[in-house]
C-alpha cells in the first residue's frame, strides 16, 4: 500500500480496541463500512487537529445510529455475522468510546509518522485532477479515476458486488483521493447534500519522490523527510511544523540521526538547531541518481 507499515499495524491490532475497529471493516466480499467510521473532516484543510476532530465525531455517534449501522446495515450487506463480543459491546453503549480509542491508537502507532508523505501524495493528486478537470472536463476525469468506474454522460457507473442505483439529484459530487483503500473505490452516500467517491490517489504504488525515496528505504520515511528539510539549520519545533509530526517524534528521530552522524546540532540562545552533514547531503544526492 505505502511504505512498510505491516509490522506496526499487526502490533497495533493486538490491542482489543483496534481489533474491534478491524472487525467492523469489510471482509471477503462485504460491501458496507459503518458510516460512523468514515466521518467527514472539517473544511479547513490547514488545520492540524483534523484526526482529533474525526475521532471525536466517532465517540459522539448517537447510540441509535450506531445500532442501525452495526446491526441492520451489516446484516444486509455483509456475508458474515457479527462476532458475539462485537455485538455485546455495541449493545452496551460503550462501542463509540472503544472505536475512537482504537482509531487513535492505530493512527499513532501505524500511520502518524508516515502521514506527511501520504498527505503530499494526496495534495499532488488533487492538483493534478483539478488541472485535468479544467482542461478536459469532469466527465473525462471521472472516467479515468479507476478501471471499475465510468462516466455515462448523466450517471457514474461503478462495477461492484452490490447491484443498485442511487439517485443523487441535487447533491454535490465529491471526488476524494485516498491512500488507504487501494485498489478499491469506496462510495459514501450518508452525508447530507453530498455523494462522495473515494478513489486511489495516483501516486500510490508508484515510485517515491526521488529526492528522499531511496534513502527512506534505509532510514525510514520520517528520517528521510527530516534530512530533506535540513539543508538549512532548523529547530525541532520548526521541523515538526514542516513535516507534520509532533515535536517529541521529531526529537526522537533527530537523536537517532545525530548518533548516526547524519545531522549536527548547535545551540543558539534558547534553541537547538539541526542541520544535515555533508555525508547525509551526499546520500540524498546519490539517491536522486
Amino acid at each position: 500500500m505505502f511504505g512498510h507499515p505491516g509490522p506496526l499495524a499487526r502490533a497495533s491490532l493486538a490491542h482489543p480496541d483496534v481489533a474491534l475497529l478491524a472487525d467492523l471493516l469489510p471482509q471477503n466480499g462485504d460491501t458496507y463500512i459503518p458510516d460512523l467510521l468514515t466521518p467527514q473532516p472539517g473544511t479547513d484543510a490547514q488545520r492540524r487537529d483534523l484526526i482529533d476532530e474525526q475521532i471525536a465525531q466517532i465517540e459522539a455517534t448517537a447510540q441509535d445510529d450506531l445500532l442501525t449501522q452495526v446491526f441492520t446495515h451489516t446484516r444486509t450487506h455483509w456475508n458474515r455475522p457479527l462476532l458475539a463480543t462485537t455485538r455485546r459491546i455495541a449493545e452496551s453503549g460503550r462501542m463509540q468510546r472503544h472505536l475512537a480509542n482504537g482509531l487513535a491508537r492505530f493512527w499513532r502507532e501505524a500511520l502518524a509518522d508516515g502521514w506527511p508523505e501520504l498527505s503530499s501524495i494526496l495534495d499532488q493528486d488533487i492538483a493534478h485532477r483539478g488541472t485535468a478537470i479544467a482542461t478536459q472536463g469532469v466527465g473525462r476525469v471521472i472516467g479515468a479515476l479507476h478501471p471499475d468506474m465510468a462516466w455515462a454522460g448523466d450517471a457514474v457507473t461503478l462495477a461492484t458486488p452490490w447491484d443498485g442505483e442511487i439517485d443523487v439529484t441535487g447533491r454535490d459530487l465529491v471526488l476524494a483521493p485516498s491512500v488507504l483503500n487501494r485498489p478499491d473505490v469506496v462510495i459514501q452516500v450518508d452525508t447530507p447534500g453530498q455523494f462522495v467517491l473515494y478513489y486511489p490517489a495516483q501516486r500510490i504504488g508508484a515510485d517515491r519522490d526521488r529526492r528522499s525515496g531511496r534513502i527512506a528505504q534505509v532510514v525510514g520515511n520520517t528520517r528521510a523527510a527530516l534530512l530533506a528539510e535540513l539543508e538549512t539549520a532548523r529547530s525541532t519545533a520548526e521541523l515538526a511544523a514542516r513535516i507534520g509530526c509532533t515535536p517529541g517524534t521529531v526529537s526522537y528521530h533527530l537523536s537517532a540521526l545525530h548518533r548516526a552522524r547524519l545531522v549536527t546540532k548547535v545551540r543558539e540562545g534558547r534553541y537547538v538547531l539541526y542541520r544535515r552533514t555533508a555525508h547525509a547531503a551526499g546520500l540524498l544526492e546519490a539517491a536522486r541518481v
